[in-house]
């Protein structure tokens, strides 16, 4: 019997997830994330410094963490998402869809037929899942990402789409997609106009009985969200954790040996 997918079991039993994000393309960097007791992690093939060549031993490496693994892939492409399920991912964060036709799309190439038109070769997957075949099309998990004000007015027809499991949102892009380039991108928006946005999304997914996703940048803004109803949360991501760590141990050492009035590099873009 396949392996079942935790992040169902936890929506199922009401119970908010926590999810981490890798974008170091690297096994190592993987498995310590993986290993932090993350609910599930999701490898970043769209803005992450990596590709397929890199998501394969990711997910090898991260496959003894027990955590539900998944991928957002670059675009609404069927060969991105078929192979990156084929690698053992059990779910899909899948960018810019703006309205059903969109989501309906999506939504068929992560399932076999008679439910999709997946194409059959799952060559990790297979070996890394015991029973994996058309167990799959149940296991699997397709979240869609609404970003823009196009996919805010077609909200409720997108999370009725049969076989959608949940709204991943991303507040950067969302921010830019719906606010005309008055507001910078961001995680953890304060602004009234986009925290209504963030909670018509998660009102949405309650009511077509889907989950809510939301990436933030501290535990504090998450647990707000899981309040306004979002079943997972996504916090910071391997980059921004290794620079947080690395930047505050340098930050204490100058303290401790009165450096701390140094001219200091800006850290780059981090």
């Amino acid at each position: 019997m396949m392996q079942k997918n935790k992040l169902k079991q936890l929506w199922a039993a009401e119970k908010p997830a926590m999810n981490g994000w890798c974008s170091i393309g690297n096994p190592f960097t993987a498995e310590i994330m993986a290993a932090q007791g993350y609910d599930s992690v999701t490898i970043d093939i769209q803005h992450g410094a990596l590709d397929y060549g890199d998501a394969l031993p990711m997910l090898q490496a991260m496959k003894a963490s027990g955590a539900t693994l998944m991928a957002r892939v670059p675009w609404r492409d069927p060969g991105y998402i078929m192979k990156a399920l084929d690698a053992g991912a059990m779910g899909i964060i899948c960018r810019m869809v703006n309205n059903r036709a969109e989501a309906e799309e999506f939504v068929s190439y992560m399932r076999y037929p008679p439910h999709g038109q997946r194409s059959f070769g799952p060559t990790r997957a297979a070996v890394a899942m015991p029973g994996y075949g058309l167990a799959a099309n149940d296991e699997v998990l397709a979240l869609a990402m609404i970003e823009t004000a196009d996919g805010m007015a077609n909200l409720d027809e997108i999370a009725a789409t049969p076989g959608l499991d949940g709204i991943y949102v991303g507040p950067a892009d969302l921010t830019l997609g719906t606010q005309e380039g008055r507001l910078p991108p961001g995680f953890d928006r304060q602004e009234p106009e986009m925290i209504d946005l963030i909670k018509q999304i998660a009102q949405a997914c309650k009511v077509h009985g889907i989950a809510a996703c939301l990436h933030c940048g501290t535990p504090e803004y998450a647990a707000q969200a899981i309040g306004w109803g979002y079943n997972m949360t996504t916090v910071g991501g391997d980059s921004r954790l290794l620079a947080g760590a690395a930047g505050a141990s340098v930050a204490a050492w100058r303290k401790l040996n009165g450096r701390d009035g140094d001219p200091a590099d800006d850290g780059g873009m981090y």
